[in-house]
């Protein structure tokens, strides 16, 4: 490693052991996105970073004003709460008030467990490590980053590190469901020159984000008794023809992605995740309700993104004996992720591609883009970092 004298003494005062365990109990903790459990490990965050001697800014969102607001990136879960947590270092020498020249930030909360009857120890929340792995709903998105950026805070202060800069960490919330957290963090003012979103990339360094828009489909039948279901239009036979459209659309939305999606092999995914229809097994449903997410390509406005979808639904049913007369209809319910992308020839990603190869034996990571949102685009656009 080509390290310098400080860089190895930084190294030398971080404690892996006590890394470990925070990224444990961290996992144990079930912070579901919209959950309780959500704001209780900000508030743990919050106390972690203050005894680490930060400067913490903790604040209660405004969820009213929030959704008032004419870029509030949308939600998928049921909310009541939130909280930002904010801590800044500066030093003896450092005006606290000066813009911080890095921030390394990550979000607690963790999408749903789905059936844990499947989960290998039956606790999605177990923490457990196997073979050296570590195992929980979170672990990898994102609280291996959570407890990375901990630990450089805490390493900062067993070294004794005098910074000729402010340096942050932030913690956000309802990054799973849309970005509420990091938007509410952008809002309230908090910035950087620069900033690192510790997810898991695969060895890639990320520096753009393809966008996901929720969106959901109502396509209207007729009910009538399942013994006679000629006597009414099956709402899951009038979803087909859309169905398929949709797979024509994401074919054609692939055909010539960025170069940064070299390595990925679909990146503007059209996914359905939740189809419900009917309330009787006998009898012919009348309303089908197709929920699922849109992908939307680096640089195209989630406008545009949305008009594609629903021109497609409005020419399908046009063209359909049945949709017509009784067209289905097009809604956008949850969480509204905007593509986002940051320069590749910031002299930035030049210094986090030089740290990765020192501390890797020389392999640099390539530049690519991720198929998902993330926070990045919030950082990068209203935040302007």
């Amino acid at each position: 490693m080509d390290l310098t004298a400080v860089e190895s003494r930084l190294l030398a005062a971080l404690d892996e052991a006590e890394l470990v365990r925070s990224l444990a109990a961290m996992v144990r903790v079930p912070s579901v996105t919209g959950s309780s459990a959500e704001s209780d490990l900000q508030h743990q965050q919050a106390a972690a970073l203050g005894e680490y001697g930060f400067d913490v800014d903790t604040w209660a969102f405004d969820l009213e004003s929030l959704r008032a607001h004419p870029s509030f990136p949308g939600t998928e879960a049921e909310r009541t709460e939130g909280y930002g947590v904010v801590a800044t270092l500066g030093g003896d020498d450092v005006d606290s008030a000066a813009t911080p020249a890095l921030v390394l930030q990550g979000h607690v909360d963790v999408v749903p467990t789905g059936d844990v009857n499947r989960w290998q120890d039956a606790d999605p929340f177990s923490a457990a490590i196997t073979g050296g792995v570590l195992h929980g709903r979170g672990a990898c998105d994102m609280k291996a980053g959570v407890a990375a950026n901990l630990a450089v805070a805490r390493t900062l202060r067993a070294a004794g590190a005098r910074l000729a800069r402010p340096f942050a960490v932030h913690t956000v919330v309802s990054e799973e469901d849309g970005g509420l957290g990091a938007f509410a963090t952008m809002l309230r003012g908090h910035t950087g020159q620069a900033a690192v979103l510790t997810e898991p990339t695969n060895g890639r360094l990320v520096i753009a984000n393809a966008g996901a828009l929720t969106f959901e489909i109502a396509v209207p039948g007729r009910a009538a008794h399942g013994s006679s279901r000629l006597d009414g239009v099956n709402a899951l036979d009038a979803f087909l023809p859309i169905y398929a459209g949709l797979q024509d659309l994401e074919r054609e939305r692939n055909q010539q992605p960025d170069p940064l999606f070299a390595d990925t092999a679909l990146p503007y995914p059209i996914s359905i995740g939740r189809v419900t229809a009917g309330d009787w097994a006998s009898s012919v449903p009348d309303l089908l309700l197709a929920q699922g997410r849109l992908g939307v390509q680096l640089g195209e406005e989630p406008a545009a993104a949305r008009a594609a979808l629903e021109g497609l639904v409005g020419r399908i049913c046009a063209a359909d004996p049945w949709l017509r007369d009784h067209p289905a209809r097009v809604s956008w319910p949850g969480g509204q992720f905007a593509s986002g992308r940051i320069a590749e020839d910031h002299p930035f990603i030049d210094e986090v591609v030089g740290a990765v190869a020192d501390l890797s034996g020389g392999r640099r990571p390539i530049r690519a883009a991720a198929s998902y949102g993330s926070d990045l685009r919030l950082y990068a656009g209203i935040g302007g970092i």
